[in-house]
């Protein structure tokens, strides 16, 4: 507890200090605790509920809309650093091409439960990079049942592999299909009869139920336990009980996820450590230097943004959990040397000890170069201030799309002046041709704000469709203007919570003003006078939006 504390203190991440725990009081340091198999298995339920809360950020259309990503990013990442890993191994180290292949694919995975937690916290889930991180994450989850098999057939001598492959990505999707179907049938209803019993500890052992039962079902069937948590997590986010789940879930996975990285930081052997530093210092050298590399050039060919190609460089250039696993298992195998085998997990183990470093200095270091790129330069900024320059009493529309460009309608029939920002180029070529006064720029930075004129704008509304990005503009305009109204669109009225604490004045949910339209055009068509129909429309909005004003945490169906 006191390690977590002085980690806090120094604004260091609290893994630093339970894998500093691990290597202190484990069997190479202090000797206080044994590494034992019935410990690992209670520690990897750590990252089981943390790919449950992973879950519950991810709902199965963002994954289906994510499917370039971990297809096309997660599958390139993987075969481009094992490829080069093994090559190296095999022509730098004299090692046999079946151990390169071994290392090489142990060394590609990374660490999800490092990453995942360090995004979350960060807010940067749902950002460019931290879904190009998420999606090659979760191919690599995807990816251990394979290795897994893949390995013990590598080692042995006969044929089939190919065929044993083959079943076993069937049988996952089989597995995943099934649980899918399932869980969408169910699950809702499920928690429906818990909420009805109003007792918060039936939800949290209905959670726990959940989670366990469906990673014990992809354990069954090959798979692992986290990728079934993550299934759980998705199939519950697309509920109204997601807040309320991860609110409850949130002390069992921290508890659980510290005990994890204990266990890691039992493995590393000091001795070993300083009696191998140079060899030991190539190979993480090489570990993270490579590792960065191959996601530099992935993300260069896919024409991503430099800013954000050093993030998610950072964010996949170290070791991970399953990769211990898979290293371990080649060793069983005589995949490879005892001392191969040591050199590989050290470094391994370095690499994630290094990584909240690494990843929280490419993030200053993306801000840094943000500031001189040309989205964010001193050209951009210029443009926006010219644009806002004779602008007063103005409202600033943050997201020029659909809803962004329907409300500057409205603002020029009353002759209220805007400026519309947007980092949309053919959103700004459309709006422009139009006659709107239209600028490329992003509304997360706090000087682009400051040129459109947010201290002297009347109102600031932010249209966005991603709810974390809008809670993002919101923080930055209320630090930049505290009385300034802020009006938000949502998708849902799930994130109604979350965008008012954020600072948000009102939230308005799509799903709710779609449901009183269409209510209101259906009394029309049986007969109802529109006058009366609209009378019905105003009275719900008004108790609606009433409720939510004076109960947040409320949240019904809409």
């Amino acid at each position: 507890m006191m390690s977590v504390f002085f980690a806090r203190k120094l604004k260091v991440p609290s893994m630093l200090a339970y894998l500093l725990i691990g290597i202190a009081l484990g069997p190479h340091a202090l000797d206080v605790f044994t590494e034992s198999e019935a410990a690992s298995e209670f520690a990897e339920f750590g990252i089981v509920f943390l790919m449950f809360s992973i879950g519950l950020e991810f709902s199965i259309k963002r994954l289906v809309a994510m499917r370039k990503l971990v297809f096309g990013f997660g599958a390139t990442q993987m075969a481009l650093t094992a490829a080069a890993t093994g090559f190296i191994t095999w022509m730098a180290y004299g090692q046999s091409w079946k151990s390169g292949i071994a290392i090489g694919l142990a060394v590609a995975m990374s660490s999800t439960a490092i990453v995942a937690r360090m995004l979350s916290e960060s807010f940067e889930l749902h950002s460019r990079s931290g879904r190009q991180t998420m999606g090659v994450l979760l191919f690599q989850d995807l990816a251990v049942v394979p290795c897994l098999i893949f390995l013990p057939a590598l080692a042995a001598p006969g044929d089939g592999l190919l065929y044993s492959l083959g079943v076993a990505a069937a049988q996952a999707l089989a597995v995943l299909t099934l649980l899918v179907w399932v869980g969408q049938k169910f699950l809702g209803r499920l928690f429906a009869k818990v909420a009805q019993h109003r007792s918060d500890e039936l939800l949290v052992l209905s959670t726990l139920w959940i989670v366990v039962g469906l990673s014990y079902a992809t354990a069954l069937s090959g798979l692992s336990l986290a990728l079934g948590a993550f299934v759980g997590g998705m199939l519950i986010s697309e509920t109204i009980y997601r807040h309320q789940v991860e609110a409850d879930i949130r002390p069992f996975r921290d508890i659980l996820l510290g005990l994890f990285f204990v266990t890691v930081g039992m493995m590393l052997d000091l001795r070993f450590v300083l009696a191998n530093l140079p060899a030991l210092g190539l190979a993480v050298l090489l570990l993270i230097g490579g590792k960065a590399c191959v996601m530099l050039f992935i993300t260069y060919v896919s024409k991503t943004p430099l800013t954000t190609a050093l993030r998610t460089a950072a964010q996949l250039a170290q070791a991970g959990e399953f990769g211990l696993v898979l290293v371990e298992l080649a060793y069983q195998l005589q995949l490879i040397t005892l001392s191969v085998f040591q050199i590989t997990l050290s470094a391994m183990l370095i690499s994630m000890f290094i990584a909240p470093f690494l990843i929280s200095r490419a993030a200053r270091l993306s801000v840094d170069l943000g500031r001189g790129d040309w989205a964010h330069g001193v050209t951009i900024i210029q443009d926006v201030a010219v644009h806002s320059m004779a602008l007063k009493d103005h409202v600033v529309i943050c997201g020029f799309g659909r809803v962004g460009s329907r409300i500057a309608e409205f603002l020029t029939l009353e002759n209220i002046a805007f400026i519309g920002l947007d980092a949309d180029p053919h959103c700004i070529n459309k709006a422009k041709s139009q006659g709107a006064n239209v600028v490329f720029g992003n509304a997360d930075r706090a000087e682009v704000l400051i040129a459109a004129g947010i201290g002297r704008a009347r109102a600031a509304v932010v249209s966005y469709p991603d709810a974390h990005s809008a809670e993002r503009v919101i923080r930055i305009i209320r630090a930049k203007r505290p009385s300034i109204p802020i009006i938000v669109r949502t998708s849902d009225d799930k994130d109604v919570v979350r965008l008012k604490a954020a600072g948000a004045t009102e939230v308005i949910p799509e799903v709710l003003e779609s449901g009183l339209l269409i209510a209101a055009e259906t009394l029309v068509a049986a007969g109802i006078p529109m006058r009366k129909a609209m009378g019905h429309v105003k009275a719900v909005r008004s108790a609606r939006y009433a409720s939510m004003r004076s109960n947040p945490a409320q949240r019904t169906e809409p």
